[in-house]
């Protein structure tokens, strides 16, 4: 008993760490009721958990806030970020004006930051726009926009590129987080996000991390993880992960894995659901596939070195060709005594993917024994093979348990990953395998990243290649049914898929892009391999335009800065990891001229006449049915028919729509609280409540439906997780009990359409045949282990992982400025094991060199502290601009989702002297 005792105060304990985190206020110092103090329900600005918040202003200024006990996601408490949303909005250096490049009175590439007016502004960010597309047509322009843009915010600039400017160029920083879990879900389930919700923690028996550092990352999700294990003595936690964090704290047992070796674990553990009968034969037969795809797709690199450093190529030849090692010609069942060289013949088209038997499943499963991915996948040199192998089939055993229910959680350790997507799909490969799928306390559960990845970046459709609600631009139908919806004449939109955020960076590199509109990100800290970026944005001839509410690293490269509003400013929604649509009022007015993102593009739009976007567009590279090589038509005489003029703005066409303005201002739902876009454009309609009713639209009948703009303003409600269907709301999607799309009497109804109509073969290809359609099927994927694009080797001799920590956010442009959270994690650290800095003769508080093939910087040294490092590894976080460890990652990608593996690349260590 006093052993668990002494748990039970140690999890406390913990719990109690990831809730008030660095801020160092106990809990009776926390934000109280004050007198003449207006509350009003919000939404946190930080992670996907979701969180609900209550946000208190006076006098025009928000002075508190508390969380919400009537939200069910967090239940009334914050983290250490959610209880600093007052103060993000107030740093002293929060920027008002707009501020443009100039030297002689004009715009200068070269010239230094003056204050301009707004109408200056445009002016010369039109005529830039204007140069850059006379130049080369819809595909010179971009816009990076963000999983934190709020869903009106991703809806307007849907409409105005994709719409509007006729250009795919629209990218999410979402696609350095969630984009591989898209393409899984795409690839398994024919439809995007969880079927799951975060009831499954309270219902499941065991919950297992991989690559999820929940007590940081999502530290109130933790915090219910946590309240369950002290309930209940039966409830398990594994944590999977490459070094000890705060989740290793709270785990029953912690598993210290190789990076990149996960794959192999779950073809382990596949393999012996498998062997021990433990498949859920009646689920697996009447709901599920088996699936494989090409095995040499390449790492998502360059594929010419023309651009690369010297010290890449090595890196980047890779991408061409790889010679696969001893271990992972057994992985393939290949002879490991002989040389098998690989072209990555398949990386054009690593997507594609086909049917094959049970029996080929299990003979792909075959060689991944106990013996050959323990050897391969034991992380910690200082543990031995045999208390690793242990852990394994402890985590074997609860899978393969038929009496008990597991969530497997995960997030970047998966996502940022150059086999994300694979790895993604092997998690439902085994929940699907044991029928822990789509059951409340049981499934496979992608966590968000930011706050509206989900609600902004998947299901608004502010990715490269794709439309609201699942919808594609590269099929015809959808581009059709969106082209209804949005009043557009035929063939306005364009079907060749644009550039996602890193191609964005090479195109700009490239001289492929030249005008960048940067809005809610800050991708030049953000993005890897970032001194390539950071010389193309200020040495060649583009222009570049960051809108933000502080001075960063993207800023100071930019050509133009135009000041935004912050969350409470104004009006917005954000959809999180459950699904989960929540909108909030505006509550205070942005400082100085400071402007909305909904105000920004709306103002924008109406430069824009439809003779000089609507005409005849050239799209190199365009190949569609219906369409020229190479071109986009002209829609003018179909757009004068609609009633539309040449001289008509795409103000008048897409945003101030006779149906938009039947959305008056003031609304009811308002309860007297201001819109400053409403008050800047001078208008008396509601653009933010009409942008959210014309997007649900696309999502009604759809499986994604969302209740009515109202509702979500009701007192009694806390958000609802979609689909809203006759004003319920769904927590597991598939299940026939309580999906309303599921068929009745199906029990489990994998009714996503998309991709379920494929060939069949085997573990080497498909073979000659009808595609097999697959309604109502979700696929289990066989993907091998392979070894990275980059590991270390004599030179570069050890990996370095890169992440956050719990006290600040992404790059730290607004938790930098919370006095509490800057005193508690001031630098970014350079975490290493003990014996690893000796070796380099460095010691705690030394300053160390970090370097590889892509660059060098510097950090300070830290020994222990919340993140303990095996020999071998290094972890340093990003939120510092001062220790840019970007410009040292590798820009490597999964080659179906094109996310960024930030989480292994090889680097050297040596002390600064």
């Amino acid at each position: 008993m006093a052993l668990m005792l002494n748990r039970r105060t140690f999890l406390k304990a913990g719990f109690t760490t990831a809730t008030i985190g660095a801020t160092g206020l106990p809990l009776e110092a926390l934000p109280a009721e004050a007198k003449g103090w207006n509350w009003e329900r919000g939404v946190c600005r930080f992670c996907g958990t979701g969180c609900g918040i209550r946000v208190a202003s006076k006098d025009g200024r928000v002075v508190a806030v508390k969380g919400d006990i009537q939200n069910p996601v967090n239940r009334g408490l914050l983290c250490a970020k959610g209880y600093a949303c007052a103060q993000i909005l107030y740093g002293q250096d929060r920027l008002t004006k707009p501020l443009l490049r100039k030297k002689d009175g004009r715009f200068d590439k070269q010239g230094d930051f003056e204050e301009v007016s707004w109408q200056e502004a445009f002016d010369v960010m039109k005529a830039q726009w204007s140069k850059a597309h006379k130049a080369l047509g819809p595909t010179g322009v971009a816009v990076m926009g963000s999983g934190q843009y709020t869903i009106m915010e991703g809806y307007a600039a849907v409409k105005l590129v994709k719409a509007g400017w006729r250009s795919n160029n629209l990218d999410p920083n979402a696609r350095h987080c969630m984009a591989s879990a898209v393409a899984a879900f795409m690839q398994t389930f024919g439809i995007d996000e969880p079927s799951g919700c975060y009831d499954d923690i309270e219902l499941t028996d065991t919950v297992v991390t991989w690559g999820a550092n929940m007590a940081e990352m999502h530290p109130m999700l933790w915090a219910r993880v946590i309240d369950e294990r002290l309930r209940r003595d039966s409830y398990r936690i594994f944590n999977l992960t490459t070094y000890a964090n705060a989740t290793s704290e709270g785990a029953d047992v912690e598993i210290v894995f190789k990076p990149n070796t996960d794959l192999a674990i779950w073809n382990y553990l596949a393999r012996e659901v498998v062997k021990r009968g433990a498949v859920d034969k009646d689920y697996v037969a009447k709901h599920c596939v088996f699936a494989a795809g090409p095995m040499d797709i390449g790492f998502g690199l360059r594929e010419d070195s023309i651009k690369a450093y010297t010290a890449e190529r090595d890196t980047q030849a890779r991408q061409k060709t790889v010679v696969l090692t001893r271990e992972e010609a057994i992985a393939r069942g290949l002879d490991p005594a002989v040389q098998h060289e690989k072209s990555q013949a398949a990386s054009g088209s690593p997507q594609r993917h086909w049917l094959i038997s049970f029996e080929e499943f299990q003979k792909g499963l075959e060689p991944y024994t106990l013996d050959f991915v323990a050897a391969l996948a034991k992380g910690d040199p200082d543990e031995s093979l045999e208390a690793f192998k242990a852990k394994l089939v402890q985590l074997a055993d609860e899978y393969a348990n038929p009496a008990r229910k597991q969530v497997s959680f995960w997030t970047m350790g998966f996502n940022q990953h150059t086999r994300g997507t694979w790895v993604n799909e092997q998690a439902y490969m085994l929940h699907l395998l044991t029928g822990k799928q789509a059951r409340p306390g049981a499934g496979a559960f992608s966590l968000t990243g930011q706050p509206s990845a989900c609600g902004t970046a998947r299901e608004v459709g502010t990715f490269a290649h794709r439309l609201p609600a699942d919808m594609s631009v590269d099929d015809p139908a959808h581009r059709k049914h969106s082209e209804e919806i949005w009043k557009l004449p035929a063939s306005t939109l364009n079907p060749k898929i644009g550039s996602h955020i890193v191609q964005m960076m090479r195109d700009l590199e490239d001289g492929k892009v030249k005008w960048l509109w940067v809005q809610v990100t800050n991708p030049f800290q953000s993005s890897a391999n970032a001194n390539h970026w950071i010389e193309a944005a200020r040495k060649l001839d583009n222009f570049i335009v960051v809108s933000d509410v502080y001075p960063t690293l993207s800023s100071k490269v930019a050509d133009l800065i135009l000041p935004s509003a912050m969350i409470y400013e104004k009006w917005g929604g954000y959809g999180n990891a459950e699904r989960r649509t929540q909108l909030w009022r505006q509550v205070v007015l942005p400082p100085g001229e400071a402007r909305s993102d909904v105000w920004q593009m709306m103002e924008f739009s109406k430069r824009f006449t439809l003779a000089e976007v609507w005409g005849e567009q050239p799209v190199p590279g365009l190949e569609a049915p219906g369409y020229e090589k190479g071109k986009l038509p002209s829609v003018l005489p179909a757009a004068e028919a609609l009633g539309y003029k040449p001289d008509s703005t795409l103000y008048d066409v897409l945003f101030a729509t006779p149906t938009a303005k039947t959305f008056a201002w003031p609304d009811p739902v308002a309860f007297g609280k201001p819109n400053s876009t409403v008050a800047q454009a001078g208008i008396k309609w509601f653009p933010e409540k009409a942008l959210f009713e014309e997007y649900r639209l696309f999502g009604l009948g759809h499986g994604h439906d969302l209740a009515p703009f109202d509702v979500y303003f009701k007192r009694d409600i806390s958000g609802l997780r979609w689909p809203v269907v006759d004003g319920k709301e769904t927590r597991w999607r598939f299940n026939d009990e309580y999906d309303p799309y599921a068929k009745k009497g199906s029990g489990i109804d994998f009714y996503g359409t998309a991709m379920k109509k494929v060939p069949a073969g085997d573990l080497n290809g498909p073979k000659a045949g009808d595609p097999v359609a697959l309604p109502g099927k979700a696929k289990i994927f066989f993907r091998p282990w392979q070894e990275p694009p980059e590991s270390p080797d004599a030179t570069y001799d050890l990996w370095l992982c890169t992440g956050r920590v719990l006290e600040h956010w992404h790059s730290g442009s607004m938790t930098r400025r919370v006095p509490q959270l800057h005193a508690a994690v001031p630098e970014a650290l350079l975490f290493l094991h003990a014996k690893d800095a000796e070796t380099r003769g460095l010691k705690a508080g030394d300053l160390a060199w970090i370097e590889s093939r892509r660059g060098k910087i510097q950090a300070r040294v830290t020994l222990g502290g919340r993140n303990k490092m095996p020999r071998g590894m290094a972890y340093v976080p990003w939120f510092d601009e001062g220790v840019f460890i970007n410009k040292v990652t590798l820009d490597a990608t999964c080659p179906i989702s094109k996310e960024t593996d930030f989480k292994k690349c090889a680097v050297r260590i040596s002390k600064v002297v």
